[in-house]
């Protein structure tokens, strides 16, 4: 076998995915080790590798393999996608922090500034977050306490769970949940459907479907939010592109669309009439990692909005933060 150089590499990765099919997971390494001695740089078999490794729950040798893999190609989107899955189980804690500063040249007199201060911890079941939010903004402070887990139902479907709450209605809604159902698709393809929830002195409810691909280097991202109101519909559309340079974490990001998102921390303004309004945006966005466990964030985003009845002003959102990650 040692001779067959080509037919080597393709027994290899037959046996080994039989052992794997079998849920015979250390046959299969013990046979994607043999045939990566034999093959350093295959990239199937490291593929394999990883795939067999996640689906054992051995998520830092999954992580290895999987780092391997981008560093023999970035451009392999079915590795980048499983790159995203594993790095939530491997950092097992992460403290951020986030500062956000906005400006208004007609809306609003005073630029707002909000800090966010955040702790994650990956459980067997799922990352759960801890946030809280200080804004000061129409010149008055508040604070606002906000839980999200990212619950694994299986390797294709996890959740997104939220909720928020704040004493200081008007800097914040007073209450704020959200729900999705996250799927890892086929052909390196993500989907999602859910909704959002924030009340002032009234709900407001909105609907959102993502669909996602990655492609070699690239992830592209197409997301809607739909809110009904008696009298109609309200849209808001936002495409995302980002280009990986290395790991998970190291990616360069553009953004353009229409409408509010409530993702945005201008969501005290989300009202059924800011709805019907409209409001263009573009941006960008740079991530990128230092000894893998420092994450720093830097974003722009310009919005165009129609806050009144055929009269817009711009803004502008710049966004820093840090991440460690332990």
């Amino acid at each position: 076998m040692e001779s067959q150089n080509v037919q080597d590499e393709d027994l290899y990765i037959a046996y080994a995915s039989l052992e794997y099919w079998n849920d015979q997971a250390a046959k299969a390494i013990n046979l994607v080790d043999k045939g990566l001695s034999f093959h350093p740089t295959s990239e199937d078999l490291l593929l394999l590798r990883t795939k067999i490794e996640y689906s054992n729950n051995a998520y830092e040798s999954a992580e290895k393999s999987v780092n391997n893999l981008l560093k023999l190609n970035p451009k392999n989107a079915e590795a980048r996608a499983l790159a995203k899955s594993i790095q939530e189980y491997t950092a097992k804690n992460a403290i951020g922090l986030n500062y956000n500063f906005v400006h208004f040249d007609k809306q609003f007199d005073d630029n707002w500034h909000i800090v966010a201060l955040s702790y994650k911890r990956a459980t067997p079941l799922g990352s759960v977050i801890f946030r809280t939010n200080y804004a000061n903004k129409f010149a008055d402070n508040g604070l606002q306490f906000e839980v999200e887990a990212y619950p694994r139902l299986s390797k294709m479907f996890y959740l997104y769970v939220a909720g928020g709450y704040s004493n200081n209605v008007g800097i914040f809604p007073k209450y704020r949940t959200g729900v999705s159902l996250y799927a890892n698709l086929p052909h390196s393809f993500e989907g999602e459907v859910g909704y959002r929830q924030l009340y002032f002195s009234d709900n407001i409810w909105m609907y959102t479907a993502s669909i996602g691909k990655y492609y070699q280097n690239f992830w592209f991202n197409l997301k809607t939010y739909l809110t009904p109101s008696n009298e109609n519909i309200s849209h808001s559309y936002a495409g995302t592109v980002r280009y990986y340079t290395k790991g998970a974490n190291d990616y360069l990001g553009f953004l353009i669309g229409t409408g509010i998102s409530p993702e945005e921390n201008r969501n005290n303004l989300l009202d059924q009439s800011i709805y019907k309004l409209k409001t263009f945006k573009i941006g960008a966005e740079y991530n990128f990692s230092v000894n893998r466990t420092n994450l720093f964030s830097i974003s722009s985003t310009y919005f165009n909005q129609e806050f009144r009845p055929n009269e817009k002003g711009n803004q502008i959102d710049i966004t820093v933060g840090y991440i460690k990650t332990f």
